[in-house]
């Protein structure tokens, strides 16, 4: 099967990007480097081809009701162009996916998922049906979406609109705004831990707004970035990554992520079992862990004690480009959770030392 393209793919070739697979699409890992990208968006702005995210509309007079059957969070806190972020768990309480929800009005929403999870969410969503009056329909193939991250975000993007970009508050959206003669819906949003846009438009006008918003950031150093920054962007700010620290094993209180799980709400799908788990108490945690002595800490390698058992596994791991440490996130059992704790991570044959820390590795810089 051949890879998919998005329609920046010759603006990336153009630009230099190395082009790798990721999940059968053909997307730049980087263009002159991880740690440049990285750097660009915490410090000034950079550029993001995000265009194999998955797009669904839920429509009908069901819809809200629809939607609160499948997500974890509460969607009936949402007001018209507010945007939401949830998980969406199994009966078992494992994750299918996590998701942003946009709502346009009470019987129109927009669910933005995971690239690598668009046929299983889709299953999911179509399984889960039953008598709801809804439309679920994947849009995904209609729409390119480029995200504009970083502290001049805002500045850089407000050269190609006349709407005032400062009114859109953080986790909101507005539809219809013409952005360098481009009809797109604009929100407040990312992946980063900084501020900035992810634009939603038609595939025929990604190329040009695209090269509009790297003229307009010439003066504020905009760079392209690919996935390789993306990933270590999102991991300094503890933002989870489907199939690292979240899957269909893992449970969203496991992840730390109780805070979008709203266990007084009716009912949802894995609700019962999230609300024993809370009362037994969380028997296996996710952590931060700081290396202290040479070597990077992988995706799935074993984290032990110090007496030698296995309690745990990597779920992401790091030298920080921000913090100049080596760094990582782990599932590890409950009571090698407290900060300080010593444990080894198992890197090839040989044991390593590190110890438990916070997992606000950065502070984030939203715009509330």
């Amino acid at each position: 099967m051949s890879q998919k393209t998005t329609a920046l793919f010759n603006l990336h070739q153009k630009l230099g990007g190395k082009i790798v697979d990721f999940n059968g699409w053909s997307l730049p890992i980087q263009y002159e480097g991880i740690t440049v990208e990285h750097k660009a968006v915490r410090e000034a702005v950079g550029l993001f081809d995000v265009s194999h995210m998955g797009e669904v509309e839920v429509k009908g007079k069901d819809a809200e009701a629809y939607i609160q059957k499948l997500i974890t969070n509460d969607v009936a806190t949402l007001a018209n162009n507010q945007v939401l972020y949830s998980l969406m768990c199994y009966h078992n309480g494992g994750i299918v996916d996590d998701l942003l929800v946009y709502r346009f009005t009470a019987d129109y929403f927009l669910l933005v998922i995971n690239a690598s999870n668009i046929d299983k969410d889709l299953k999911w969503m179509r399984d889960n049906q039953m008598n709801y009056q809804v439309e679920v329909n994947n849009v995904s193939d209609k729409i390119s979406e480029i995200a504009i991250q970083g502290p001049k975000a805002e500045l850089v993007l407000q050269k190609l609109t006349d709407y005032d970009l400062a009114t859109i508050n953080f986790f909101y959206f507005r539809d219809n705004l013409n952005i360098a003669g481009a009809n797109c819906l604009v929100s407040r949003t990312g992946y980063t831990g900084e501020d900035g846009f992810e634009i939603y438009l038609k595939h025929q006008d990604a190329e040009k707004v695209y090269e509009e918003l790297m003229k307009a950031g010439e003066k504020e150093g905009i760079k392209p970035a690919g996935l390789g920054a993306r990933d270590t962007l999102r991991f300094e700010a503890t933002l989870p990554l489907y199939g690292n620290e979240i899957n269909e094993d893992i449970t969203p209180l496991e992840a730390g992520l109780g805070f979008f799980v709203k266990l007084d709400k009716h009912s949802f799908n894995g609700k019962d079992v999230l609300v024993k788990q809370k009362e037994e108490g969380i028997k296996r945690r996710l952590v931060g862990f700081e290396m202290l002595d040479k070597g990077i800490p992988r995706h799935g390698y074993q984290v032990m004690s110090d007496k030698g058992d296995e309690v745990g596994f990597v779920t992401t791991g790091y030298q920080s480009p921000t913090l100049r440490k080596t760094i990582g996130l782990a599932i590890v059992s409950s009571k090698y959770s407290d900060i300080e704790t010593p444990i080894n991570i198992q890197v090839r044959n040989k044991l390593v030392k590190a110890k438990v820390i916070s997992k606000k590795f950065y502070q984030k810089k939203y715009k509330k």
